[in-house]
């Protein structure tokens, strides 16, 4: 069999090991150690933010945005429906009603016009969580026009879209709050992990006050609210402060690997890659595709044909409105369903960085006899 082909697998540099090992050398093997600020401030140079708080996982991140902007039990709060569960779980969590928005055909991401018709129902929601979908901005023009109407703040779910630009600005620092994922398949990992980005000193000290069980500052043990166990560790912050040394590198080569699998594409007229808007550039996490409407070949024959090819894809999320756990919570479309539109007509192809060229040739002639 010939050799395995990855979605988007971890990836090192090389630098990784030098943090590493200045930690083992330092005995920074506790939980807490400088490679965690130093993460942080380095993720704030990269991006621009002021404050950032690393966390154990992107939904740690969201769980403790919402709950410092007083999510409570009952309490509304606005989501992209074209997602991961990890999005909006953390509604959950704190007792909050989810309430799923569709995407918009023109970038896959949150629909202004979904948007302002959740706001005729439920004009007093908490937070809206806005997600950048496989690596692109939502047009937050719209949305924050729509959201500063009401006076609600905006949850920025930049968990795929690490170094991606929206009108000059990064990805993740332009609503209230900023969330990043730092899993395996991401742009760069630290093996598990997530990162807040805060508006001020404020919340970032009460964020991570929360992160670290919520300890008073006492000579003893002493608690005086409740706290979570959602610290970064210092050695994952190693693998962290490595990887972004890379992140300029990947995103230009998710770029080539896109580009090239829309070049080799273009005469199948049943193919469409996903749409990138000119508001912005991606960071081209994934090389999403769909299937033109009444095809003969499902994504699904396509991901089959892959697999007994040793290559792994993977569908387009499934909406959070067709989840069995969420399926009682209300949901507005855009003008039709589009959410599960492109569910039921998409699919992720490899766009692994250790692929080589005639690893993209592999996976662009097993879907092209498809069709041709």
């Amino acid at each position: 069999m010939e050799k395995k082909i990855y979605l988007s697998s971890p990836y090192l540099c090389g630098k990784e090991m030098e943090f590493v090992q200045q930690a083992i050398s330092d005995n920074w093997i506790a939980p807490l150690g400088p490679s965690v600020d130093g993460f942080e401030r380095e993720m704030c140079e990269y991006t621009g933010a002021q404050y950032a708080v690393a966390m154990s996982s992107g939904t740690a991140a969201v769980h403790m945005a919402l709950r410092y902007l007083g999510v409570e039990k009952d309490d509304t709060v606005f989501c992209s429906s074209l997602t991961f569960a990890a999005s909006c779980n953390p509604v959950i969590y704190e007792g909050g009603t989810p309430v799923f928005i569709d995407s918009e055909p023109s970038s896959w991401n949150m629909s202004p016009i979904a948007l302002e018709k959740a706001f005729e129902k439920y004009p007093n929601p908490k937070a809206v969580i806005v997600v950048n979908l496989y690596g692109q901005s939502t047009d937050l023009d719209k949305i924050m026009e729509i959201c500063n109407k009401y006076n609600t703040p905006i949850i920025e779910d930049a968990a795929e879209s690490l170094g991606a630009t929206y009108r000059g600005r990064m990805s993740g620092t332009i609503g209230r709050f900023g969330v990043y994922s730092f899993n395996g398949n991401k742009i760069i990992t630290t093996s598990g992990g997530g990162m807040l980005i805060c508006p001020d000193e404020e919340s970032k000290n009460k964020v991570t006050k929360w992160i670290t069980q919520s300890r008073d500052p006492a000579r003893y043990y002493q608690h005086s609210e409740l706290g979570f166990n959602y610290r970064m560790s210092n050695i994952c912050a190693c693998f962290g402060r490595g990887q972004l040394t890379a992140i300029g590198d990947r995103i230009r080569k998710k770029h080539k690997i896109y580009d090239t699998y829309k070049e080799a594409f273009a005469d199948i007229d049943e193919i469409e890659m996903m749409p990138i808007r000119d508001y912005g550039v991606p960071n081209w996490w994934l090389s999403c595709v769909t299937i033109k409407e009444n095809n003969k070949i499902t994504p699904t024959d396509i991901i089959i044909s892959l697999e007994n090819e040793n290559i792994e894809s993977r569908p387009i999320w499934k909406p959070m409105h067709l989840q069995p756990y969420y399926e009682g919570y209300d949901y507005f479309t855009h003008k039709t369903d589009i959410s599960s539109d492109i569910f039921t007509r998409g699919l992720c192809l490899p766009s692994d960085v250790s692929m080589n060229e005639e690893d993209i040739n592999r996976v662009i002639n097993i879907v092209r006899r498809h069709f041709i």
